[in-house]
């Protein structure tokens, strides 16, 4: 008779399973509690130690961890002196092994990572040793043994009894879950345990959360997948889709740029994002009048585009929206009568997200390479120390807008140059290898939406991500009325833009700190 092994923490399904097991004539080792849970399910089942002849020690951190076990597991059965072996030392064969594991990731998603480094003793309980040990050995040795670590593939090994056998092939991709699920397993003990910020190995756990359209193009395929341990519950991962179509890789992108954008203001904002880029973005009255001047930044490029708002969006505001052709939007809240208004296009992706986004501190972002990675610390500062590098300082009107335009800045693909009155974009240039190409663009952008603004009560400025290394985008602004501008400063000739911008009387402030965003 064919012999199971089942200890595990999860006990979803495990009853009707093991019932399944035993129809087909099975035998079942199992462990402490999987044990009590069978039998109070009247099913026959023998108690790990009475196999090992050894009790579970050490409240229970040591039950499985026995020659008896894992010779029962790694033989080979193709090779006569292993079985030659196992009868030698009186060790019987076990053809399946059914673990899942301690639930470490539930439990420290519920004691968040101390600061101090004192690790609670509840975490270091539940860091599994015995069931890692077993799924390894038994995907190891595949062939022989089936391995199960997800109850969602009981049904599927029960199938596949009932048909007299399981293939090599079956065994072969259970075998390589049970190794993807203890590498996943392991890399949230090593991430949650370890303190340097770049260490000199480093895994990251991913968890699948869904397929996608496809990727950055239709002949690409894709996948979501979470960060296991880093959670951060505001992030645009956690939104929940209301309607609409699957949502793409890029669909991706740009939601995360327009929510973290629009959450670096506190009153009514909208931000307008197309190709991973601010289109438009601006603060409002009301969401419809922040959405309405986001808008006319950039209307033209904002076809297709994706829409993020701070505050919930209403009635009026979804008729507006409903004028022109958008991927997705994503708000904190939508009124019933926005939600049926916005739902009329059967394309649209909406989206909600009820907690405010909130950039984290101190996190490691990667970005993949061919055949490598980078490593940096999130850009989650704004500032460093703001200076006045001009003999004019910026009026109480320019300082509000200057500080609206970094805010921007920090969002858009370098170059960036962002064009600004009051709290609205008025153009932006993005993503060009000449700033004073940056600049052009933004400037032509101006051009829609220079008449809808009221100039004497919202003087022009400028922001741009990285310091200016010649006067040119200086004098070129100059041009086009820029009062006021606001770059990191530290060029070895920022003395060259001072003085054009004093001879112009324009005011000009440094943060201290560049913004690049490729």
């Amino acid at each position: 008779m064919s012999t199971a092994l089942i200890s595990v923490s999860d006990k979803t399904g495990i009853v009707e399973f093991a019932k399944e097991l035993k129809s087909l004539g099975w035998n079942i080792i199992s462990s402490g509690g999987t044990t009590k849970i069978l039998k109070d399910n009247s099913i026959e089942c023998k108690e790990i130690s009475e196999v090992t002849g050894f009790p579970e020690i050490l409240d229970g951190r040591v039950k499985t961890l026995n020659h008896r076990i894992y010779g029962a597991i790694l033989a080979m059965r193709s090779k006569e002196e292993h079985i030659k072996q196992l009868q030698k030392y009186e060790i019987g064969a076990i053809d399946m092994v059914v673990v899942n594991l301690y639930p470490f990731e539930e439990t420290i998603n519920k004691i968040p990572k101390p600061e101090n480094k004192k690790i609670a003793q509840d975490v270091i309980e539940n860091i599994d040793i015995g069931g890692v040990a077993l799924l390894r050995a038994a995907a190891k040795n595949y062939k022989d043994v089936t391995v199960i670590c997800d109850p969602i593939n009981y049904s599927l090994v029960v199938d596949n009894l009932r048909n007299k056998s399981i293939d090599e092939e079956l065994k072969l991709t259970l075998a390589a879950k049970a190794f993807r699920h203890t590498a996943y397993y392991d890399s949230l003990i090593s991430i949650y345990l370890t303190y340097e910020k770049f260490p000199t190995q480093a895994a990251v756990p991913l968890k699948k959360l869904s397929g996608l359209r496809y990727g950055e193009n239709p002949h690409q395929e894709a996948a979501l997948y979470s960060n296991g341990i880093e959670k951060n519950k505001s992030a645009v991962i956690s939104a929940k889709q209301l309607h609409g179509k699957e949502l793409s890789y890029n669909n991706y992108l740009d939601l995360e740029s327009a929510w973290r954008l629009v959450h670096e203001f506190d009153s009514p904002a909208c931000a307008i994002i197309k190709h991973n880029n601010p289109c438009g973005c601006a603060e409002g009255r009301d969401i419809k009048d922040a959405y309405l001047k986001a808008l006319s930044c950039d209307p033209l490029s904002a076809f297709g585009g994706i829409i993020a708002f701070n505050n919930p969006v209403k009635e009026d505001t979804a008729h507006e929206i409903n004028k022109l052709f958008v991927e997705c939007v994503i708000a904190p809240q939508y009124s019933k009568e926005a939600l049926n208004i916005l739902t009329r296009k059967k394309n649209i992706r909406l989206l909600i997200h009820e907690i405010p986004y909130k950039e984290d501190e101190n996190i490691v972002e990667y970005r993949m390479m061919s055949y490598g990675m980078l490593a940096q610390d999130r850009d989650s500062s704004l500032l460093s120390e703001i200076k006045l590098m001009t003999e004019r300082k910026p009026s109480k009107e320019e300082s509000d807008a200057l500080d609206f335009a970094w805010k921007i800045a920090k969002h858009v693909k370098s170059n960036a140059i962002v064009l600004a009155r009051g709290r609205q974009t008025v153009g932006i240039g993005a993503g060009h290898v000449s700033r004073i190409d940056s600049l052009k663009i933004a400037v032509e952008r101006m051009k829609d939406v220079k008449h809808m603004l009221d100039e004497k009560r919202f003087p022009l400025v400028l922001a741009s991500d990285a310091f200016f290394p010649f006067p040119d985008v200086v004098e070129e602004s100059s041009k086009s009325g820029v009062t006021a501008i606001i770059q990191p400063g530290g060029s070895i000739k920022d003395e060259d833009s001072i003085k054009a911008a004093d001879e112009r009387n324009i005011a000009m402030i440094s943060t201290g700190m560049r913004h690049f965003k490729h």
